[in-house]
């Protein structure tokens, strides 16, 4: 088997760290799995005993590399990986989708896609430049929801509008039009919400696509953090829309 080198965006693999997001690829994507990588220390653990059996049961091959999961996830008690295929999918163009535009933290990106899917969202469009989405450490803030969505990258905002024309857009900005729970109870799917920068927000180009929304909040902070913004936005269009 080839060697495994140290993740990079260049890579066409990369690496679900830890038993729970390796046992939810398994679950969900088992036809990305390329190799279990085990620690010696792991032995024996239940979870990691499960996992071992779910690969076998498979045809995944499975070998000892304490060093890889060392390097990897720079912890000494990482006991299981996945080295798994990256893949994009089409998003399907008659659900809900969640667009992120030039998010540049890896955690923040992790945990939006958590929450989007606690909330019901399972197409998410990624607009570069971005973090990489198939990261580890995203992976892996993720707590495997990674593997239960459909992503896709696009160059630009312009090219996702191209491929999904026929939706309501509602972008998330301070400077927003209209309150999100207001916007929240009048909205008709299919709809995309859409997410900005980290310290930038979205441009202001963007109060001209569809209705723009913002968050009521206290003028003691200057914004929300940029997953705290997703949940909060992705939760109030899902259950207004119940």
């Amino acid at each position: 088997m080839p060697k495994l080198e140290p993740y990079s965006r260049k890579l066409p693999y990369s690496y679900a760290l830890g038993l729970f997001p390796s046992l939810t690829l398994m679950d969900e994507r088992p036809e990305l799995a390329m190799r279990l990588l085990l620690h010696p220390e792991g032995m024996g653990n239940e979870g990691v005993e499960k996992l071992r059996a779910r690969c076998r049961e498979l045809g995944v091959r499975e070998e000892e590399a304490g060093r890889v999961l060392r390097r990897e996830s720079k912890k000494d008690n990482c006991y299981a990986a996945l080295v798994f295929e990256k893949r994009e999918g089409d998003l399907d163009a008659d659900r809900n989708h969640a667009v992120l535009c030039q998010i540049s933290d890896g955690g923040n990106l992790g945990t939006a896609l958590r929450s989007l899917l606690g909330f019901g969202y399972e197409d998410v469009a990624l607009i570069r430049p971005c973090v990489d989405a198939f990261d580890p450490h995203v992976v892996r803030a993720s707590m495997g929801a990674f593997f239960r969505l459909r992503l896709r990258t696009f160059d630009t905002f312009a090219d996702y509008r191209a491929l999904y024309p026929h939706r309501a857009l509602y972008p998330f900005m301070l400077d927003g039009a209209k309150p999100l729970r207001e916007v929240a109870r009048a909205a008709q799917p299919p709809f995309s919400l859409v997410f900005g920068n980290e310290q930038t927000g979205l441009p202001h180009e963007f109060q001209t696509y569809g209705q723009s929304v913002f968050i009521p909040q206290s003028d003691k902070i200057d914004s929300l953090n940029l997953a705290v913004a997703v949940s909060i936005g992705a939760y109030a269009f899902a259950s207004e829309g119940r």
